[in-house]
């Protein structure tokens, strides 16, 4: 892999993770262009902004442990009944970040809460690159 190809998964990287914390923005258009302009580099962009997002999630996980644990909210009731299995949905615009700091409020197991937004932010890139393909 040369220098330029780990500067556009570097970028992408960076993108990926920023759209999953709380800060405004998406990675899916930095996603395609790099896929439909560096098709060769497909899979290695699918790794790289699954892993960024997930991490950006998981931050948000985080912040959300930081809250103190007060009663629960009706809204956060919904996270509780559904578990960790919920954070599939944390790639969906809009509730996706609400979803992992919930999640980090309610104390949920960080492996499964990581492992269920891995897939549903994994699945998520991998519909796009087929989409572009």
């Amino acid at each position: 892999m040369v220098s330029s190809d780990l500067a556009t998964l570097g970028g992408l990287a960076l993108s990926a993770f920023l759209a999953a914390t709380l800060l405004p923005g998406g990675s899916e258009a930095v996603f395609a262009g790099v896929v439909v302009l560096r098709p060769e580099l497909s899979l290695a962009a699918l790794v790289t902004a699954t892993t960024a997002n997930t991490a950006g999630g998981m931050s948000t996980y985080l912040l959300g442990r930081l809250v103190p644990r007060k009663e629960l909210t009706p809204r956060l009731a919904i996270v509780k009944r559904w578990g960790s299995l919920a954070l599939v949905l944390s790639w969906v615009p809009l509730i996706g970040d609400a979803l992992c700091a919930a999640a980090g409020v309610l104390r949920l197991n960080w492996f499964a809460c990581l492992a269920w937004m891995a897939l549903g932010k994994g699945l998520r890139y991998a519909a796009l690159a087929w989409a572009l393909s």
